[in-house]
């Protein structure tokens, strides 16, 4: 493999808007190289010996050498025209799998800018016709302030894909003011999945206050983690237990009164061996608190022990089990 040092001046950076900048990979490119070198080259195609080299990739690594404070980096040249390059670039991945809005970003300089029909490009990446298309149409579906905030690394590739896009499909003023909000203080991932879930369940009025201060939700989520966290150390598994005690108590009263109302109908929508799976496991749990209660020398014995031989009894107020079957 051809590779030279060359001077970052002389490379021309003609496709940086077709990659995504994600600040943080690049810090880590960054601490590698300033760590181990430069292991993987830059490609660059060499049009004329005077021309700059343009970069087809390598943009992460470029911005990592210059956060470095390098003058130069270690380049593979292609003496290939350029669209043939971009298509090798799309057909392997490169040094690192693309993204798919990467993906379309060269798509749509090799079809718009340079030539090439869509049928074409697929034939020479490898690619179906469908493929090419569908990555074409979600470049074209986001607005331009969009994609250059995911160009940035404001916003991430799956965010701008699953939230901003289908938001600005229905109140385009959210979305710009969401994006807007997000530029002076981003969200990660997981931080806008859970803000978008509560924008969906939202009532108008709580919409507006989202889009403009999306990180006070954020942070009064974590404040309730926080707190729930805290009740639950300070409760144990005692805690919890009761708990979950109380939760069951309530679900069983609610099947109880929806029996007693409309048994016969609702336990017809009930396939017969779930039914004797619920009854089994209401048996099970009856016979382990019995076991506990039986064995904890903290309680008095009970009032009415069970009858040798008689089996697990419905608790007091409970129906048999049979009556859910």
């Amino acid at each position: 493999m051809d590779t030279r040092e060359t001077d970052l001046h002389r490379l021309e950076l003609r496709f940086a808007e077709a990659r995504l900048a994600e600040p943080q990979a690049i810090e880590r490119l960054a601490r590698s190289i300033e760590r181990c070198g430069q292991l993987i080259p830059c490609i660059a195609v060499v049009q004329t010996d005077t021309a700059p080299w343009v970069l087809v990739d390598g943009y992460r690594r470029v911005a990592a050498l210059r956060r470095l404070g390098r003058d130069t980096a270690r380049v593979e040249p292609w003496s290939v025209d350029l669209a043939e390059a971009l298509l090798i670039v799309l057909a392997r991945g490169a040094a690192r799998p693309l993204a798919a809005l990467e993906e379309a970003l060269l798509l749509r300089e090799l079809v718009q800018h340079l030539g090439l029909s869509e049928h074409e490009v697929a034939r020479r990446s490898g690619r179906d016709v469908s493929w090419v298309s569908r990555r074409l149409q979600l470049v074209c579906a986001l607005p331009e302030p969009l994609l250059a905030a995911v160009r940035a690394g404001t916003v991430s590739s799956w965010a701008a894909t699953r939230v901003l896009l289908p938001l600005a499909r229905a109140n385009a003023e959210h979305a710009e003011r969401l994006l807007r909000a997000l530029s002076a203080a981003p969200l990660s991932t997981r931080e806008l999945r859970c803000w978008f879930e509560h924008y969906e369940k939202a009532a108008r009025a709580m919409r507006e206050r989202l889009v403009d201060h999306p990180g006070l939700l954020v942070q009064a989520l974590r404040a309730q983690d926080a707190e729930r966290t805290i009740v639950q150390l300070r409760a144990g598994p005692e805690g919890e237990f009761a708990r979950d005690c109380r939760h069951l108590l309530a679900l069983l009263d609610r099947l109880r009164s929806r029996l007693r109302n409309a048994g016969a109908l609702l336990l017809g929508e009930i396939r017969p061996e779930s039914a004797a799976r619920l009854c089994e496991a209401l048996d099970g749990l009856h016979a382990e608190l019995q076991r506990s209660l039986d064995h904890d020398p903290g309680r008095d014995p009970p009032e009415h022990p069970h009858p040798a031989g008689s089996g697990p009894q419905p608790a007091r107020g409970q129906p048999a089990a049979e009556a859910l079957a």
